[in-house]
């Protein structure tokens, strides 16, 4: 479906631009945005690497599962229907830091992870669990504590101090998760 929202979008633009008079102007756009694209996924891949390969370090350093047992209080009050040690339970922790460090490209591996995992214990297939829905709200609010990836933007485009934005960055993620998790904990009740 969103394939097709985006082609009507496209092809529109394209042919009121064919009656405007402004289709080289198109052209010029599509050309130059897609180097620019190509240099800003390149600029990326640095840090994302980066960021991977010290996840990948300290899952094989136990440094993840030291790290899920520190919030095992936290994960049990969130999602109390995934059984201690469950596997999707370290996806979800990884999936977590990924985020607070904010490499939302590199935790969507293993968010993606985590849902395949929570779904193995799912009994109702068409439907989500009360730990999907959760997940997926905490996810969606962006917890982060240190966004590396706009960071990294605000550098390149030469921002005079690109880390201003950390602290109101912590306060919103903050509000914006607090709110997801008391709304996600009412609808469980609720339904």
């Amino acid at each position: 479906m969103l394939n097709t929202i985006w082609f009507l979008l496209i092809f529109t633009g394209i042919i009121y631009s064919v009656f405007n008079g402004t289709l080289v102007e198109i052209n010029n756009v599509i050309l130059k945005e897609a180097q620019e694209g190509v240099m800003f996924c390149i600029s990326i891949m640095g840090i994302m690497s980066f960021w991977l390969g010290i996840m990948n370090v300290a899952e094989k350093s136990g440094l993840l599962k030291q790290f899920s047992k520190g919030l095992r209080p936290i994960t049990r009050f969130l999602f109390p229907d995934i059984p201690k040690d469950h596997p999707a339970e370290r996806w979800m922790v990884m999936n977590l830091i990924a985020n607070m460090f904010g490499i939302g490209n590199g935790a969507t591996a293993f968010g993606l992870k985590a849902m395949e995992e929570m779904d193995s214990l799912n009994r109702h297939k068409k439907r989500a669990t009360n730990a999907m829905c959760m997940f997926l709200v905490i996810n969606m609010s962006s917890v982060q504590l240190v966004p590396l990836t706009v960071l990294k933007i605000r550098y390149d485009y030469g921002s005079a101090n690109p880390s201003e934005i950390v602290g109101p960055g912590i306060l919103a993620t903050s509000i914006s998760t607090i709110v997801g998790i008391v709304a996600v904990k009412l609808l469980e009740k609720r339904y």
